[in-house]
């Protein structure tokens, strides 16, 4: 079904599955990820807006970005009245030192950080930070941990960015949070869980509907029918403070004048040669103005 498309950019075709079956992420996790007090926030691979509705319920400025087009529907859908741009985060559509804080749900594996964290950076005000979260299924209870058996890894679930970040430039060191939290699954909602696994995605209908069959055997043992089950979550919370770039120094930058006169072997304007003799005086007394004769 998505055999053409990157694992990071197959969610498009289960986007609908995505938004019913993956978990929202807590309000307290949220404030803690950006602040207290408005902000202006860009968020990158904003998915269908679970964190960008807990963004926009503390009072950011938000502007999500969104890679994937289906996905980023379901997203104006929900918060319609929230910017949104369809890009990635290798390439932001931002000027330089725009934005008090970068935050990333759920998508920081997916990235190439060789060329992501650059551009985080680039965006970031002075003293801004980037913030990454994430929902780990919590299995040190047996059936999450029994449920994490069937659904298997993506490959890229142990991207440590407190790794990532200490090995860049960009960003010093990056502190920890953890949030623990519930969601309700039923019988229908966690087959949108499972079926909105990138791994699950790209499976063969013969193994993908064997996959689901699995997960809702696993239910029936364990779940409460038309009650659901709770399904716990560790929401892992990460924040680093952008490098300041150093300012150029003003007396070394080079002026495109400057370029020019000393093609030409000329003078910059407010130069004098001694050999030239002395400075004449003002021809009236504005003083600051150039006088051109144009015959």
């Amino acid at each position: 079904m998505t055999d053409h498309l990157p694992p990071a950019r197959s969610f498009g075709s289960v986007a609908d599955a995505y938004d019913r079956g993956r978990p929202t992420y807590p309000r307290d996790a949220a404030a803690w990820l950006t602040a207290e007090q408005p902000l202006t926030v860009l968020e990158l691979a904003a998915g269908t807006g679970k964190l960008t509705e807990q963004l926009v319920a503390l009072g950011h400025d938000v502007h999500a970005t969104e890679p994937d087009a289906a996905m980023l529907d379901v997203l104006q859908r929900r918060l319609p009245d929230v910017r949104a741009s369809l890009t990635g985060a290798e390439d932001i559509p931002a000027s330089d030192s725009s934005y008090d804080v970068v935050v990333v749900a759920q998508a920081f594996h997916w990235f190439d950080h060789e060329r992501a964290l650059p551009e985080i950076a680039r965006v970031l005000k002075p003293g801004g930070h980037l913030a990454i979260v994430r929902n780990d299924r919590d299995e040190r209870i047996p059936w999450v941990r029994k449920l994490g058996r069937i659904i298997g890894s993506t490959g890229r679930d142990d991207v440590d960015p407190v790794a990532v970040l200490a090995g860049s430039r960009h960003f010093r060191s990056a502190e920890e949070q953890d949030f623990k939290h519930w969601q309700t699954v039923h019988r229908e909602s966690i087959q949108d869980l499972v079926r909105s696994r990138s791994d699950v995605i790209a499976l063969d209908e013969e193994a993908r509907v064997a996959r689901l069959a699995d997960v809702l055997a696993l239910y029936d043992d364990y779940g409460r029918g038309m009650d659901g089950m709770q399904l716990p979550y560790v929401t892992r919370c990460f924040r680093a403070t952008v490098v300041d770039r150093p300012e150029p120094d003003p007396l070394t930058i080079e002026r495109p004048s400057d370029r020019h006169d000393d093609r030409q072997g000329g003078h910059r304007d407010g130069d004098h040669d001694p050999a030239d003799g002395p400075v004449p005086p003002p021809t009236d007394d504005d003083s600051g103005m150039l006088l051109i004769d144009f015959r």
